[in-house]
């Protein structure tokens, strides 16, 4: 068969490892890949796609990004690119697709399926939000991003006796900001998936310094909502509608509130996209190749509409629909964890 693969969505470390089990197996089964340059949007242009050998893809295991270049595309968004995408499919002799990404990504994917183009996902999202999966690929670097900058954020902290609120990713949960505070130690962990008002916040801070902690590190989820807060209206939407979260400048907000009404120093510190960037950890280069490993297989086997998924930590298999159904949101356990070490005051 001749195989086509993708990346899309944002970038994660993790990818080019994934790539590499995709291109490593199928070509071992003695299939053709072939790289699709820029997610979908690689297939609505006139771009051929390259071929991907072995030896294209042996030595790229821990680079960070992704060698095929990713972005924002929805090509369902009119007739014209729906059809655009599908003759570019035909024109090609795609016998197979392998997309790795997140629920947008692997949303067109489950579009491209019910068109009748075999299809298999494989689930990336620092977010960790995919529906179906314990784990997708770029979550454990991610975390380890956040981890290792409260380990630093709390010696200058400390030394100025300051708080410092610490902006992590999360479209809809707080995955990242709830492992990675809970990693890094952090005082304060605000997430979407546990309620918190402006007063509860500053009473917590005025606890912690009337305690005696000199330094105060709270770890914030970029789409958390604080009664009594108001962020910054968002008004950039990407090709899948989502807001723009990095323009709600949550972290500045709550920080400006917090010295405000405490008197303590406070400081801000958005880790953005490092924690999309560099080589990935020993964790997210296995699951990727577990993962691009399973897909491969998917494919040469004639199944479309699946993903390879993690679960127990075991490789099973999930429909793209159910993976795509909803956002999965922390486990009751991790939420609890949150509330006794890094909660509010009440």
């Amino acid at each position: 068969m001749r195989i086509g693969v993708l990346t899309g969505g944002g970038d994660a470390p993790g990818l080019n490892a994934a790539i590499r089990a995709v291109v490593l197996r199928a070509s071992s089964l003695g299939h053709e890949v072939l790289g699709i340059a820029d997610g979908w949007a690689g297939l609505l242009g006139e771009a051929e796609p390259r071929p991907l050998r072995p030896r294209d893809a042996a030595r790229i295991l821990a680079e960070g990004g992704t060698i095929l270049g990713t972005s924002r595309t929805d090509p369902r968004k009119d007739e014209r690119s729906r059809r655009a995408v599908l003759d570019s499919i035909r024109r090609w002799h795609l016998d197979g697709l392998v997309a790795i990404g997140g629920n947008d990504t692997l949303g067109v994917a489950q579009w491209l399926h019910q068109e009748g183009v075999r299809v298999v996902g494989v689930p990336k999202t620092v977010d960790n939000d995919l529906s179906e999966t314990d784990y997708c690929i770029g979550f454990d670097t991610a975390v380890t991003v956040v981890s290792d900058a409260l380990d630093r954020l709390r010696t200058t902290a400390s030394a100025h006796h300051r708080v410092v609120v610490v902006e992590a990713m999360g479209r809809d949960t707080g995955w990242v900001a709830a492992y990675g505070g809970l990693a890094g130690g952090a005082d304060l962990i605000l997430i979407p998936e546990i309620p918190v008002t402006s007063e509860e916040i500053v009473r917590t801070m005025k606890h912690r310094r009337a305690i005696g902690d000199p330094d105060i590190l709270v770890v914030v989820s970029e789409a958390v909502e604080i009664d009594g807060l108001e962020a910054q209206t968002a008004i950039d939407r990407d090709a899948f509608g989502h807001v723009r979260l990095d323009q709600r400048a949550i972290g500045a907000v709550l920080a400006r509130h917090i010295e405000q009404h405490t008197g303590i120093e406070a400081r801000q510190v958005v880790l953005g996209h490092l924690q999309r960037g560099g080589s990935p950890t020993a964790v997210d280069r296995l699951r990727a190749t577990r993962f691009g490993n399973a897909a491969a297989d998917l494919v040469d086997s004639g199944r479309s509409g699946v993903l390879p998924v993690l679960r127990g930590g075991r490789i099973e298999v999930a429909s793209l629909s159910d993976a795509v159904r909803q956002v999965r949101r922390l486990a009751d356990e991790i939420i609890e964890l949150v509330r006794r070490y890094a909660g509010v005051v009440t």
